[in-house]
């Protein structure tokens, strides 16, 4: 029930193929039905002629790099998460990957300290701003791009629009009027894309591509995924088997879905796929709650909690064979702490020796687990593994009989936030 480029494998899991095939026909009635929700143009966009595109972001990029240290990227939520998840994954742990420059973030918090310092980090640096939003309405990304514009215009004076590149709805909004009047060169989000699906849009593509990461072969990976992805028979399709999985488990009390990993860089792709399930499914009291843990860390954390504690969660394990990078155990000819008989063995090795074990245990300890397993941590297979989890997770979210691609609680909160501070703005008067 598997495609050669990702394996799907379940522990402890009272599920048979039999048991997920009897949602053949629900999944074939939803598959049919997401053409007539209007966000989904994500789905087809792998498979449309990207060159233009891709070439005009890479040109920018390129421009950046040869003339900035810095790019900073002000957004939030989808608009910046998806991009810091393939950066940190596919970028050195320490200093910076040999084709790109430093990409930091602003606008995914209100501290005013964060900001603070960030302006002093960049006072000795040269800096272009990429500033993300549909409508430039969202308070938080607002007022960086406030801070940051006026920032720009003192440091560079009649050449700070030069400098900064806006990525926003093509037609209309608050963004994109300033944009207009500054002379701002744009780039369009895709008015058919929601935010948490929009990472392969020049939404994340830009700073990605800065950051010095292969775009094309990204896009590539989603393309293979969408091809493969497209047929709504179960038996082909292993987004849809997720999706089915999840919601069997649901069903049967595990309310609460893990993302584990054993590469810390991964830990801001579990970021990107916790807001893409918990703002997609949240929704009329119902839902799986997605939490993450990165291994082997974390078992030393919580793991006694997923080994022993309440029965309401399964892991889903996330894991690349191929990792760039590898050191092998050293010889020590004291030996004192007994590991000379790992020697023949790398760290990755090791690794993946943790990562068996553990998912062994944990099923052990009767929690399901199902293993996502890729060749290779590289642009390619993560623009794959990101398709699949978008696609899946529209189809769990219809399962629930719930909208993937509104979010009605975040904008209560953004409500409330405006009518404080307009009380705020009528005390001053």
């Amino acid at each position: 029930m598997t495609k050669e480029i990702l394996k799907t494998t379940m522990l402890n899991c009272s599920l048979d193929e039999q048991s997920i095939l009897a949602f053949q026909s629900r999944v074939r009635e939803v598959h049919d039905n997401l053409p007539n929700y209007y966000a989904t143009g994500w789905v087809d966009s792998p498979l449309e002629d990207n060159k233009e595109l891709l070439k005009s972001i890479n040109y920018v990029a390129n421009e950046i790099k040869a003339c900035a240290d810095v790019l900073v990227v002000i957004g939030v939520g989808g608009s910046f998460l998806g991009a810091r998840a393939i950066q940190e994954a596919l970028t050195p742990y320490f200093g910076l990957h040999k084709n790109g420059i430093e990409v930091v973030y602003v606008g995914l918090n209100m501290s005013g300290a964060y900001i603070r310092e960030l302006l002093a980090y960049l006072d000795s640096k040269q800096v272009y701003v990429n500033v993300i939003s549909k409508s430039g309405g969202t308070m938080e990304p607002a007022l960086a791009f406030r801070v940051m514009r006026l920032y720009m215009e003192e440091r560079y004076g009649d050449k700070a629009a030069e400098r900064i590149i806006v990525t926003t709805d093509a037609e209309k909004g608050i963004l994109k009027n300033i944009a207009d009047q500054a002379g701002y060169r744009q780039f369009a989000i895709p008015d058919n894309v929601g935010g948490r699906y929009s990472v392969l849009t020049p939404v994340g593509l830009l700073p990605v591509a800065v950051a010095g990461i292969d775009i094309i072969e990204l896009m590539d990976g989603a393309k293979r995924a969408a091809t493969e992805l497209a047929e709504p028979e179960l038996i082909y399709n292993d987004a849809y088997q997720y999706a089915v999985m999840r919601h069997i488990l649901f069903a049967q009390g595990y309310t609460n879905e893990l993302l584990a990993s054993f590469e810390p860089g991964l830990s801001k792709f579990h970021e990107w796929w916790k807001q893409l399930f918990g703002e997609s499914e949240g929704k009329d009291r119902k839902g799986l709650f997605p939490s993450t843990v990165s291994f082997s860390t974390d078992l030393h954390a919580i793991g006694q909690y997923i080994q022993d504690g309440r029965r309401i969660l399964f892991e889903t394990l996330l894991h690349f064979h191929e990792i760039e990078g590898d050191m092998q155990v050293p010889f020590d000819e004291r030996n004192e702490d007994g590991l000379n008989y790992l020697t023949s063995r790398t760290f990755n090795e090791i690794n993946a020796i943790s990562k068996q074990g553990t998912a062994l245990a944990h099923a052990e300890g009767e929690v399901p687990v199902i293993q996502l397993e890729l060749p290779k941590l590289d642009a390619y297979h993560l623009g794959y593994l990101i398709y699949f989890f978008m696609k899946a997770c529209a189809m769990s979210a219809c399962l629930l009989e719930v909208d993937p691609f509104d979010q009605p609680g975040v904008e209560a909160y953004k409500r409330k936030m405006l009518e404080l501070l307009q009380e705020e703005k009528e005390g001053v008067k």
